[in-house]
Protein backbone atom coordinates (compact mmCIF):
# COMPACT_ATOMS: atom_id res chain seq x y z
CA UNK A 1 0.00 0.00 0.00
CA UNK A 2 0.98 3.64 -0.39
CA UNK A 3 2.22 4.02 3.17
CA UNK A 4 4.94 1.46 2.40
CA UNK A 5 5.53 1.73 -1.34
CA UNK A 6 6.96 5.25 -1.23
CA UNK A 7 9.37 4.21 1.52
CA UNK A 8 10.51 1.22 -0.53
CA UNK A 9 11.13 3.46 -3.54
CA UNK A 10 13.02 6.07 -1.50
CA UNK A 11 15.17 3.39 0.10
CA UNK A 12 16.11 1.89 -3.27
CA UNK A 13 14.59 -1.48 -2.36
CA UNK A 14 12.51 -1.82 -5.52
CA UNK A 15 13.29 -1.30 -9.17
CA UNK A 16 11.65 0.70 -11.91
CA UNK A 17 8.99 -1.20 -13.83
CA UNK A 18 9.09 -1.08 -17.62
CA UNK A 19 5.36 -0.95 -18.36
CA UNK A 20 6.05 -1.64 -22.03
CA UNK A 21 6.81 -5.22 -20.96
CA UNK A 22 3.32 -5.57 -19.47
CA UNK A 23 0.89 -6.03 -22.39
CA UNK A 24 -2.20 -5.36 -20.26
CA UNK A 25 -0.91 -2.09 -18.79
CA UNK A 26 -3.27 -0.12 -21.03
CA UNK A 27 -6.24 -1.83 -19.35
CA UNK A 28 -5.32 -0.42 -15.91
CA UNK A 29 -7.68 2.23 -14.58
CA UNK A 30 -6.30 5.57 -15.81
CA UNK A 31 -6.80 7.00 -12.32
CA UNK A 32 -4.16 4.56 -11.08
CA UNK A 33 -1.62 4.48 -13.88
CA UNK A 34 0.40 7.44 -12.62
CA UNK A 35 -0.63 7.38 -8.97
CA UNK A 36 1.97 9.04 -6.71
CA UNK A 37 2.29 6.02 -4.41
CA UNK A 38 4.06 4.04 -7.12
CA UNK A 39 5.16 6.71 -9.62
CA UNK A 40 8.12 8.99 -8.87
CA UNK A 41 9.64 11.44 -11.37
CA UNK A 42 7.47 9.87 -14.09
CA UNK A 43 8.98 6.44 -13.40
CA UNK A 44 6.77 3.51 -12.44
CA UNK A 45 7.79 1.30 -9.54
CA UNK A 46 4.62 -0.72 -9.20
CA UNK A 47 1.68 -2.25 -11.03
CA UNK A 48 -1.72 -1.37 -9.53
CA UNK A 49 -3.38 -4.41 -7.97
CA UNK A 50 -6.53 -3.52 -5.96
CA UNK A 51 -7.79 -0.55 -3.99
CA UNK A 52 -10.44 0.34 -1.47
CA UNK A 53 -11.63 2.70 1.26
CA UNK A 54 -11.24 2.60 5.03
CA UNK A 55 -14.91 2.73 5.97
CA UNK A 56 -16.69 3.25 9.27
CA UNK A 57 -18.14 -0.14 10.24
CA UNK A 58 -20.87 -0.06 12.87
CA UNK A 59 -23.29 -2.34 14.68
CA UNK A 60 -26.78 -1.77 13.29
CA UNK A 61 -28.48 -2.88 16.51
CA UNK A 62 -26.69 -0.12 18.43
CA UNK A 63 -26.91 2.48 15.67
CA UNK A 64 -30.52 2.24 14.57
CA UNK A 65 -29.78 5.16 12.26
CA UNK A 66 -26.63 5.32 10.16
CA UNK A 67 -23.90 7.39 11.88
CA UNK A 68 -22.79 10.37 9.85
CA UNK A 69 -19.47 11.22 11.51
CA UNK A 70 -16.25 9.64 12.72
CA UNK A 71 -16.96 11.36 16.03
CA UNK A 72 -18.35 8.08 17.36
CA UNK A 73 -14.76 6.79 17.37
CA UNK A 74 -12.93 10.00 18.32
CA UNK A 75 -15.09 11.67 20.96
CA UNK A 76 -16.47 10.18 24.17
CA UNK A 77 -20.26 10.10 23.92
CA UNK A 78 -23.42 8.23 24.73
CA UNK A 79 -24.41 5.99 21.82
CA UNK A 80 -28.01 5.43 20.68
CA UNK A 81 -28.35 2.41 22.99
CA UNK A 82 -27.80 4.67 25.99
CA UNK A 83 -24.32 3.37 26.77
CA UNK A 84 -20.97 5.12 26.43
CA UNK A 85 -18.69 4.38 23.50
CA UNK A 86 -15.77 3.93 25.92
CA UNK A 87 -14.21 0.52 25.40
CA UNK A 88 -16.50 -0.19 22.45
CA UNK A 89 -14.60 1.34 19.54
CA UNK A 90 -11.36 0.50 17.77
CA UNK A 91 -8.65 2.20 15.71
CA UNK A 92 -6.10 0.87 13.24
CA UNK A 93 -2.75 0.10 14.84
CA UNK A 94 -0.54 1.63 12.12
CA UNK A 95 0.96 5.13 12.31
CA UNK A 96 -0.73 5.94 9.00
CA UNK A 97 -3.98 6.07 11.01
CA UNK A 98 -2.87 9.52 12.12
CA UNK A 99 -4.10 10.67 8.69
CA UNK A 100 -7.64 9.63 9.69
CA UNK A 101 -7.37 11.87 12.73
CA UNK A 102 -6.01 14.68 10.54
CA UNK A 103 -8.94 14.26 8.15
CA UNK A 104 -11.33 14.51 11.10
CA UNK A 105 -9.65 17.72 12.28
CA UNK A 106 -9.60 19.12 8.74
CA UNK A 107 -13.40 19.07 8.91
CA UNK A 108 -13.98 20.05 12.53
CA UNK A 109 -11.11 22.49 13.19
CA UNK A 110 -10.70 24.46 9.95
CA UNK A 111 -8.60 27.06 11.80
CA UNK A 112 -5.74 24.53 11.74
CA UNK A 113 -5.58 24.91 7.97
CA UNK A 114 -5.15 21.22 7.21
CA UNK A 115 -5.36 20.60 3.47
CA UNK A 116 -3.71 17.25 2.81
CA UNK A 117 -3.90 14.88 5.83
CA UNK A 118 -0.45 13.52 4.95
CA UNK A 119 1.14 16.99 4.87
CA UNK A 120 1.08 18.26 8.44
CA UNK A 121 3.08 21.10 9.96
CA UNK A 122 4.05 21.01 13.62
CA UNK A 123 0.90 22.74 14.90
CA UNK A 124 -1.36 20.46 12.89
CA UNK A 125 0.59 17.38 13.92
CA UNK A 126 0.41 18.36 17.59
CA UNK A 127 -3.39 18.68 17.28
CA UNK A 128 -3.56 15.18 15.78
CA UNK A 129 -1.48 13.77 18.63
CA UNK A 130 -3.73 15.52 21.15
CA UNK A 131 -6.87 14.04 19.55
CA UNK A 132 -5.45 10.52 19.41
CA UNK A 133 -4.13 10.72 22.96
CA UNK A 134 -7.64 11.59 24.16
CA UNK A 135 -9.08 8.81 22.00
CA UNK A 136 -6.85 6.26 23.76
CA UNK A 137 -9.29 6.00 26.68
CA UNK A 138 -12.06 4.91 24.30
CA UNK A 139 -10.18 2.17 22.52
CA UNK A 140 -11.05 -1.48 23.00
CA UNK A 141 -8.20 -2.62 20.75
CA UNK A 142 -5.90 -1.20 18.12
CA UNK A 143 -6.65 -3.64 15.34
CA UNK A 144 -4.43 -4.99 12.60
CA UNK A 145 -5.69 -8.53 12.04
CA UNK A 146 -8.99 -8.40 10.15
CA UNK A 147 -10.22 -11.67 11.64
CA UNK A 148 -9.48 -10.53 15.19
CA UNK A 149 -11.51 -7.39 14.52
CA UNK A 150 -14.40 -9.46 13.20
CA UNK A 151 -14.34 -11.58 16.34
CA UNK A 152 -14.35 -8.40 18.44
CA UNK A 153 -17.52 -7.21 16.68
CA UNK A 154 -19.14 -10.61 17.24
CA UNK A 155 -18.00 -11.41 20.76
CA UNK A 156 -16.26 -8.50 22.50
CA UNK A 157 -18.84 -5.74 22.34
CA UNK A 158 -17.11 -3.56 19.74
CA UNK A 159 -19.71 -1.48 17.91
CA UNK A 160 -17.80 1.02 15.74
CA UNK A 161 -14.41 1.23 14.04
CA UNK A 162 -12.58 2.10 10.90
CA UNK A 163 -12.45 -1.06 8.82
CA UNK A 164 -12.16 -2.54 5.35
CA UNK A 165 -15.04 -3.72 3.16
CA UNK A 166 -13.53 -7.22 3.59
CA UNK A 167 -14.62 -7.40 7.22
CA UNK A 168 -17.99 -5.81 6.47
CA UNK A 169 -18.76 -8.30 3.70
CA UNK A 170 -17.75 -11.38 5.69
CA UNK A 171 -19.64 -10.31 8.79
CA UNK A 172 -22.76 -9.56 6.76
CA UNK A 173 -22.43 -12.98 5.11
CA UNK A 174 -22.46 -14.46 8.62
CA UNK A 175 -25.57 -12.37 9.35
CA UNK A 176 -23.80 -10.29 11.98
CA UNK A 177 -25.66 -6.96 12.34
CA UNK A 178 -23.11 -4.58 10.80
CA UNK A 179 -23.07 -2.03 8.01
CA UNK A 180 -20.60 0.58 6.75
CA UNK A 181 -20.64 4.21 5.72
CA UNK A 182 -18.46 7.00 4.32
CA UNK A 183 -18.76 9.62 7.10
CA UNK A 184 -19.13 13.31 6.31
CA UNK A 185 -15.44 14.02 7.03
CA UNK A 186 -14.39 11.66 4.23
CA UNK A 187 -12.19 8.58 4.39
CA UNK A 188 -8.65 7.45 3.85
CA UNK A 189 -7.97 4.42 1.69
CA UNK A 190 -5.39 2.01 0.39
CA UNK A 191 -4.18 1.14 -3.08
CA UNK A 192 -1.94 -1.90 -3.38
CA UNK A 193 0.76 -2.21 -6.02
CA UNK A 194 2.86 -5.17 -7.10
CA UNK A 195 6.53 -4.17 -6.89
CA UNK A 196 9.79 -5.89 -7.85
CA UNK A 197 12.81 -6.12 -5.56
CA UNK A 198 15.83 -4.26 -6.84
CA UNK A 199 17.78 -7.53 -6.92
CA UNK A 200 14.96 -9.82 -8.08
CA UNK A 201 16.70 -13.02 -9.28
CA UNK A 202 14.03 -13.84 -11.89
CA UNK A 203 12.71 -10.58 -13.36
CA UNK A 204 11.21 -12.29 -16.41
CA UNK A 205 9.03 -14.41 -14.14
CA UNK A 206 8.14 -11.31 -12.12
CA UNK A 207 6.96 -9.55 -15.27
CA UNK A 208 4.85 -12.57 -16.18
CA UNK A 209 3.28 -12.43 -12.72
CA UNK A 210 2.55 -8.71 -13.01
CA UNK A 211 0.89 -9.33 -16.36
CA UNK A 212 -1.17 -12.19 -14.91
CA UNK A 213 -2.23 -10.02 -11.97
CA UNK A 214 -4.13 -7.77 -14.41
CA UNK A 215 -6.25 -10.61 -15.78
CA UNK A 216 -9.89 -9.41 -15.52
CA UNK A 217 -11.16 -12.72 -14.14
CA UNK A 218 -8.51 -12.73 -11.42
CA UNK A 219 -9.16 -9.07 -10.65
CA UNK A 220 -12.91 -9.59 -10.37
CA UNK A 221 -12.68 -12.71 -8.23
CA UNK A 222 -10.23 -11.03 -5.87
CA UNK A 223 -12.41 -7.93 -5.55
CA UNK A 224 -15.41 -10.13 -4.73
CA UNK A 225 -13.50 -11.95 -2.00
CA UNK A 226 -11.82 -8.94 -0.39
CA UNK A 227 -14.47 -6.30 -0.93
CA UNK A 228 -12.02 -4.19 -2.91
CA UNK A 229 -12.10 -2.49 -6.30
CA UNK A 230 -10.22 -3.94 -9.29
CA UNK A 231 -7.42 -1.94 -10.86
CA UNK A 232 -8.78 -3.13 -14.21
CA UNK A 233 -12.25 -1.65 -14.89
CA UNK A 234 -13.06 -4.45 -17.36
CA UNK A 235 -13.24 -6.75 -14.32
CA UNK A 236 -16.35 -4.90 -13.16
CA UNK A 237 -18.64 -6.57 -15.68
CA UNK A 238 -19.38 -10.20 -16.36
CA UNK A 239 -17.81 -11.63 -13.20
CA UNK A 240 -20.08 -14.17 -11.52
CA UNK A 241 -18.66 -13.64 -8.04
CA UNK A 242 -18.37 -9.87 -8.13
CA UNK A 243 -21.57 -9.31 -10.15
CA UNK A 244 -22.07 -6.22 -12.27
CA UNK A 245 -23.02 -4.24 -9.18
CA UNK A 246 -19.95 -5.23 -7.17
CA UNK A 247 -17.60 -2.43 -8.19
CA UNK A 248 -20.20 0.22 -7.37
CA UNK A 249 -20.90 -1.41 -4.01
CA UNK A 250 -17.17 -1.55 -3.20
CA UNK A 251 -16.62 2.11 -4.01
CA UNK A 252 -15.59 2.46 -7.67
CA UNK A 253 -17.25 5.87 -8.00
CA UNK A 254 -15.79 7.16 -4.73
CA UNK A 255 -12.18 7.29 -5.91
CA UNK A 256 -11.96 11.08 -5.85
CA UNK A 257 -13.34 11.17 -2.29
CA UNK A 258 -10.64 8.94 -0.82
CA UNK A 259 -7.37 10.19 0.63
CA UNK A 260 -5.16 7.25 -0.32
CA UNK A 261 -2.36 6.20 2.00
CA UNK A 262 1.03 7.63 1.16
CA UNK A 263 4.21 8.11 3.14
CA UNK A 264 4.44 11.53 4.84
CA UNK A 265 7.73 13.30 4.12
CA UNK A 266 9.49 16.41 5.44
CA UNK A 267 9.39 17.82 1.90
CA UNK A 268 5.55 17.55 1.79
CA UNK A 269 3.80 16.08 -1.23
CA UNK A 270 4.12 19.38 -3.12
CA UNK A 271 7.81 19.87 -2.29
CA UNK A 272 7.18 22.99 -0.20
CA UNK A 273 8.85 21.58 2.92
CA UNK A 274 8.05 21.98 6.59
CA UNK A 275 6.01 18.81 7.04
CA UNK A 276 6.39 16.20 9.77
CA UNK A 277 8.09 13.07 8.35
CA UNK A 278 6.85 9.52 8.77
CA UNK A 279 9.51 8.70 11.35
CA UNK A 280 7.87 11.20 13.72
CA UNK A 281 4.45 9.70 12.96
CA UNK A 282 5.80 6.30 14.01
CA UNK A 283 7.42 7.66 17.17
CA UNK A 284 4.30 9.51 18.28
CA UNK A 285 1.79 6.80 17.44
CA UNK A 286 3.77 4.09 19.19
CA UNK A 287 3.84 6.36 22.23
CA UNK A 288 0.07 6.80 22.13
CA UNK A 289 -0.97 3.18 21.71
CA UNK A 290 1.52 1.93 24.30
CA UNK A 291 0.00 4.08 27.06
Amino acid sequence: SGDASNRLIAAGKVQEINVDLIPSWSTVDERLQNAPWHTVNEKHYGVPYQWGPNVLMYNTEVFTEQPTSWNVTFEEMELPDGQSNQGRVQAFDGPIYMADAALYLKHHRPELGIDNPYDLNQEQFDAVVELLTAQRALINRYWHDAFVQMDDFKNEGVVASGSWPFQVNLLQFEEVPVASVFPEEGVTGWADSTMMHVDAPHPNCAYKWMEWSLNPKLQGDLAAWFGSVPSVPAACTGNELLTDAGCAVNGFENFENIWFWRTPTAECSDGSGGCIPYSKWVESYVGIISQ
